[in-house]
């Protein structure tokens, strides 16, 4: 069972988590709330937004960001470019970082790691460079690491986010078509050697058929393991 040590993690669907830390702050990876078809209805209220996390600039991750952050005067980190992008929407607080830096960020501590995908802004009717997608490691209170991976395929430096940060529990992309299917976030769990592990970005639209169900059979020899297939609005811890 994975002990959150008072830190609440909620899935809202698709790659969208909230983050809710003992003392009650709140942390959004992947904002995309308002447009999110498998958001629950009561989670698209937001009470507070202390920190956000962008992976990358395409629309179901970066969707309400510019709004959250304007209205809570949030301090939202991404990949340099995608800062730039951000700031010139009028965001205040916009923190572009580097693959491999760290910053600290109220309770949190974040360090940005790679991501295999792509990064276009659409902008208007234009597509705006964003940088490099990348995923995180995130330093929770009281200790908990977390690694959220972005939209990615596998890659074998996972098995150096394994050793270097030594994440607890992993959400990871099953959906396929846009990022690695089951068999690939199969190999990635071995790469990290996390025993829990949160399926994201499937089941949203048609084309993502991947599921929590073939992840599990892919992985059922791996002692110790625990798939978490929660449901969006849900929580663990």
């Amino acid at each position: 069972m994975l002990n959150t040590r008072g830190n609440k993690l909620t899935w809202l669907g698709h790659a969208t988590f909230k983050i809710t830390t003992p003392g009650g702050k709140v942390i959004l990876i992947d904002p995309w709330v308002n447009g999110n078809p498998a958001c629950p209805k009561a989670a698209k209220k937001l009470e507070r937004v202390d920190t956000i996390l962008i992976t990358h600039g395409h629309g179901d991750h970066i969707g309400d960001a510019v709004k959250i952050a304007k209205k809570f005067k949030t301090q939202v980190i991404s990949i340099y470019e995608t800062s730039l992008w951000l700031a010139s929407k009028g965001v205040k607080n916009a923190t572009g970082m580097g693959k491999g830096g760290t910053i600290q960020s109220g309770e949190i501590e974040v360090t940005m790691v790679n991501a295999l995908h792509s990064n276009g802004i659409e902008d208007g009717k234009k597509i705006v460079y964003g940088g490099e997608p990348c995923g995180y490691i995130v330093r929770l209170p009281s200790g908990l690491k977390i690694y959220h991976a972005g939209d990615t395929s596998v890659f074998g430096d996972m098995k150096l986010i394994g050793e270097l940060y030594e994440p607890e529990v992993a959400m990871l992309p099953i959906g396929d078509y846009y990022t690695m299917g089951p068999r690939e976030a199969a190999m990635a769990i071995r790469l990290l050697n996390v025993k829990h592990v949160v399926p994201i970005h499937y089941g949203t639209f048609p084309a993502l058929t991947g599921t929590p169900d073939a992840l599990k059979k892919l992985t059922q020899d791996i002692s110790g393991l625990e798939i978490h297939a929660l449901k969006p609005g849900e929580s663990i811890g």
